[in-house]
Order: C-alpha cells, then sequence, then structure tokens
C-alpha cells in the first residue's frame, strides 16, 4: 500500500520535479510535462507509461494497474491502485514514468 504521502515524497525525490495543480487532481512534472498525477478522491495513481512498460505492468497486475480506458490510455496514461499496489512495484512504475517523460523515453 502507498500513502498519498509517500507518492509526494517519492515523486519530488527526482530532479527538477515540481508539484503543481492540475483540475481537481495534484500533479508532478519535469521541464513543465506531467509524468504522474494523484487522485486523491479515488485513492489513485496514474502514470505516463510507455506501450511496453504499461502492458508490463497492466498484465502482470492487472487489478493494481491498468490503463485508463480512452485515448489517453492508449497513450500510456495508467492508473495505479494506491490501496493494492506493494511499495516496491510503485516505486518502479513511477521512476518509468519519469523517465519516459524527462528522456523521452518509448
Amino acid at each position: 500500500m502507498v500513502t498519498i504521502e509517500t507518492f509526494r515524497t517519492l515523486a519530488l525525490a527526482f530532479s527538477e520535479v515540481t508539484e503543481e495543480p492540475h483540475f481537481e487532481k495534484t500533479s508532478f512534472r519535469i521541464k513543465k510535462k506531467i509524468f504522474a498525477t494523484i487522485d486523491e478522491k479515488n485513492n489513485r495513481g496514474i502514470f505516463k507509461l510507455n506501450e511496453i512498460d504499461q502492458s508490463v505492468f497492466c498484465a502482470s497486475s492487472e487489478m493494481i494497474f491498468y490503463p485508463i480506458p480512452n485515448k489517453w490510455g492508449k497513450q500510456g496514461w495508467t492508473f495505479v491502485d494506491l490501496a493494492k499496489v506493494p511499495v516496491e512495484m510503485f516505486q518502479d512504475a513511477l521512476l518509468l514514468s519519469y523517465n519516459t517523460v524527462a528522456f523521452g523515453k518509448k
């Protein structure tokens, strides 16, 4: 399980990350581009993953990770259930999300 505070601490630990509002959510950005958001109301995170990473996380833990069910999901945006995700798995996905946006990993 990952708390909102743990999510925030881990996301802000990356170089050059800023925390900014994004509609009713909190976003984490690198170079003004969002790589993750917190949806506190639904206790879930949202990550930007590349197609391969998204398919791996969703296939291995479909009750924890799942694509957003619209065009955003097809672009790699992926929900993560914070109540179910192990911290280590969360950290791995967060790092991949950061790298995907910061370095254009495809």
